[in-house]
């Protein structure tokens, strides 16, 4: 067989194959053979219909699609196989299966054009030496003792309020029933229209503004108990119901009960009810460690998306279209099963039409990652970074431990994951050192840069094959 090869965009072969007149002349006469043994023709037994009454009762131009199906499969099976591509994804047909037809003669050569997509060739135009800016997050006292009064307003005793209004920070009981409010020009004296589900009975409300539609907390303040008042506020625009959204409303409250909140004090009793520690101080310096080793990992994440995000201006590649839709494959599976995990019915979500959008919006983020993948990869191989079997197998049994006996574990492939991360973390923390990073504040990148990094899921960085980038999310069965 006769193949000639040539490159073709988005990392694709183009072939040009040569089919023998013997293979075409062979494929033909199988064809008319194994049709004649099951061919249905009255007056003739199955395998005895004489071959003149076959080609006339089922035509050629039927034979010859039968045939030529065959001719094209096997060919670029075996044209693939003979010269050794490296394919990827199923081949495509480049001929027009029509000409095809026409052309096709049994006993005479037969060409076809087909294409196949392979593994794309990545050139790192430069890789050490990056500059970039990343932001840095500093630990900020202040969120001890915000995590602190939180616990107190969580353990808070309520007291009844007595001889004083409703204030800021109370805890009030009423009851409720909400109205459109009137609009322009409508008589004082119609009835106002009541908004479906906005009424309710010994309703329990913190007075704190963010609590309640605009203007309802507002004007319970200053209330006294077994008051009522027709209150004016406005549902927010967006709201959750639409139907509601920038809306006018009066509601008429009765302030039935008014508490306020006895919190606990701040000492080694609190410290001991809410932590195993058992002074106020113990737990002050544990979240202190808490809080500062999140906002220095915050500030790694961030130099590592800044760093993949340099390098991609760095790095061409051609991706196959194949790559490309087992990506978007991988990632919609993701997605599926982190709703299904969410309790959510994923095949009432996922219909045709949104499988369809999800696919198109996906392929931005899916190129992103591939590009990610591969040039991580490529800087691999070119800089000889390893993982060893014993950094795997310390990860795998660190990983196994948070595992209850009653999961079944994977290992196999919970081996596989951890080991492309383990590569992953090594080639991005070479490239860090190989590359200069400046920080600055918190929030002075622009939200574009920003937000071009944080959408990058940073699980799809590990340099993964084409087989563990669709399944590399579950490890456990059952």
């Amino acid at each position: 067989m006769k193949v000639t090869q040539e490159r073709l965009p988005a990392s694709q072969i183009g072939l040009e194959i040569e089919i023998t007149p013997e293979i075409t002349k062979q494929t033909y006469e199988q064809v008319i053979k194994n049709l004649a043994s099951t061919a249905n023709i009255p007056g003739f037994r199955k395998g005895k219909v004489p071959r003149p009454i076959l080609l006339q009762r089922l035509g050629t131009t039927r034979i010859k699609v039968a045939a030529l199906e065959e001719l094209i499969q096997d060919g670029i099976e075996q044209a693939v196989k003979q010269e050794a591509i490296p394919a990827i994804g199923q081949p495509q047909l480049r001929s027009s299966f029509e000409d095809l037809i026409k052309n096709y003669e049994p006993g005479k050569p037969l060409t076809i054009s087909a294409a196949v997509d392979v593994e794309p060739e990545v050139n790192l135009v430069q890789y050490t030496d990056l500059l970039f800016q990343a932001e840095e997050v500093k630990y900020d006292p202040e969120r001890v003792d915000s995590s602190l009064d939180k616990e107190r307003q969580e353990l808070a005793t309520l007291i009844p309020v007595e001889g004083r209004p409703a204030q800021i920070g109370d805890i009030a009981v009423v009851d409720f029933k909400g109205s459109f409010a009137r609009v322009e020009g409508e008589e004082e004296t119609a009835e106002l229209e009541p908004i479906p589900g906005a009424e309710a009975t010994d309703f329990q409300v913190e007075l704190q503004e963010d609590k309640f539609i605009p203007g309802f907390i507002t004007g319970i303040v200053g209330m006294n108990p077994e008051e009522t008042k027709e209150i004016a506020a406005q549902f927010p625009d967006p709201y959750a119901n639409e139907d509601l959204a920038g809306k006018a409303a009066t509601f008429t409250v009765t302030l039935k009960e008014l508490k306020e909140k006895e919190l606990p004090e701040l000492n080694d009793d609190l410290a001991q009810e809410i932590s195993d520690f058992e002074t106020l101080e113990e737990l002050r310096a544990s979240l202190v460690e808490q809080y500062q080793k999140e906002a220095d990992d915050k500030t790694e994440t961030n130099k590592q998306e800044a760093l993949l995000t340099e390098l991609l201006k760095h790095v061409e590649v051609d991706l196959p279209a194949t790559l490309i839709e087992q990506e978007v494959d991988a990632m919609l599976t993701q997605t599926a099963i982190r709703l299904s995990q969410q309790g959510l019915d994923v095949k009432k979500l996922f219909t045709q039409d949104i499988i369809v959008q999800l696919r198109e919006r996906s392929r931005t983020e899916a190129i992103e990652r591939i590009k990610r993948s591969l040039s991580l990869r490529e800087i691999g191989k070119r800089e000889s970074i390893e993982v060893t079997p014993e950094e795997i197998a310390s990860r795998v049994t660190e990983l196994l431990e948070q595992y209850s006996e009653e999961q079944e574990v994977d290992e196999d492939k919970l081996r596989s994951i951890v080991q492309n991360e383990l590569l992953t973390e090594k080639i991005i923390d070479w490239l860090l050192e190989h590359s200069s990073v400046e920080l600055v504040p918190e929030g002075s990148l622009s939200p574009t840069e920003e937000t071009e990094a944080a959408e990058l899921d940073a699980d799809a960085d590990a340099p993964q094959t084409e087989e563990e980038s669709s399944d590399s999310t579950e490890v456990t069965e059952g």
